[in-house]
């Protein structure tokens, strides 16, 4: 995995960790800001993936399948 990718393979763990996170779902407004700051940030780094990016993850960050493109990702890594 390249640099770029290993940052977007982190903030996507990251946003499962929100999604999960009890707590914080506790406090919905709050709970809401965080996922919108992660997928803020997943886009960016997306964004700043070199070009072109395998067709398969293109398309799952289009479609924001994030679990799909994680799994990719990792794939990757072995």
């Amino acid at each position: 995995m390249t640099k770029r990718e290993t940052e977007l393979a982190e903030a996507l763990r990251e946003r499962l960790k929100i999604i999960s996170d009890e707590e914080s779902r506790r406090d919905p407004e709050q709970h809401v800001k965080r996922l919108r700051e992660i997928s803020k940030r997943i886009e960016t780094l997306a964004d700043a993936l070199p070009q072109p990016i395998p067709p398969r993850l293109a398309h799952f960050l289009d479609r924001r399948s994030y679990d799909k493109a994680l799994e990719f990702l990792e794939d990757r890594r072995h």
